[in-house]
């Protein structure tokens, strides 16, 4: 069942962000990039990223990236609304378009007001799941931001049955972001161009998801792993 009225959104809004705030504390995180570590709550702001991660690990990053000043990207489609509220309720700063196009003229309006970092989920806010879009590519080159892709693995978790199929990490249990290195976009990337861009960020991805998993695995195990050491 989809939920449409304001009042009924914001009160399921507010208690989420409840729970966001409560069990995403109990979980043992861990932040590692493959390069310098760029993570947004620890950063000043000599320069602006645009954050990637897939749609269903938004739970942890909503959490952590809050009262960051740093801006998430929400469709202005009713069933974004939901996710917007939450956002809000969690300290995150908005930006709302209903199409790239949309998206891109508030992203640059608010980039010129304030400092601050961009976050999106390139395989929402329907899918398909895991599925890196052209608009994210068309947004880094149009906005200036270089795009940081985000991997996620979790120890114990518990998955929706939702299209992105949302990842829940189970209380005490452990989850590691992998950062991958910039990725940069010039702003006067040609069209036939774009495919071969959106393929970079796509790999990138898979590399920070495939390490931050080893790196999951070689904290399982007794001993140290030569990964460990190379990614922290």
């Amino acid at each position: 069942m989809k939920i449409r009225h304001p009042m009924i959104v914001r009160i399921v809004g507010f208690a989420l962000a409840c729970f966001v705030r409560v069990w995403a504390g109990l979980v043992n995180y861990r932040y590692r990039g493959l390069g310098p570590k760029l993570e947004p709550d620890r950063l000043g702001f000599g320069e602006r990223y645009l954050y990637a991660f897939w749609h269903e690990d938004l739970i942890i990053p909503a959490y952590r990236y809050g009262d960051t000043r740093a801006h998430v990207l929400i469709s202005t489609h009713a069933d974004g609304e939901l996710i917007a509220v939450v956002c809000r309720w969690l300290g995150l700063r908005l930006v709302r378009g209903s199409n790239t196009r949309d998206a891109v003229k508030a992203v640059r309006t608010m980039i010129r007001r304030q400092e601050a970092h961009l976050v999106v989920t390139p395989d929402g806010p329907r899918g398909p799941r895991r599925t890196v879009q052209p608009g994210l590519v068309y947004l880094a080159a149009k906005t200036g931001l270089p795009i940081i892709a985000l991997g996620f693995a979790y120890s114990r978790a518990w998955r929706a049955r939702s299209w992105d199929r949302l990842a829940v990490p189970l209380p005490w249990s452990s989850v590691v972001c992998v950062q991958a290195e910039p990725i940069r976009v010039p702003e006067d990337v040609r069209k036939d161009q774009l495919e071969a861009y959106r393929l970079r960020v796509a790999d990138a991805f898979r590399r920070a998801d495939e390490a931050a998993q080893r790196l999951l695995g070689a904290a399982a195990r007794p001993g140290t792993d030569p990964a460990i050491a190379k990614a922290a």
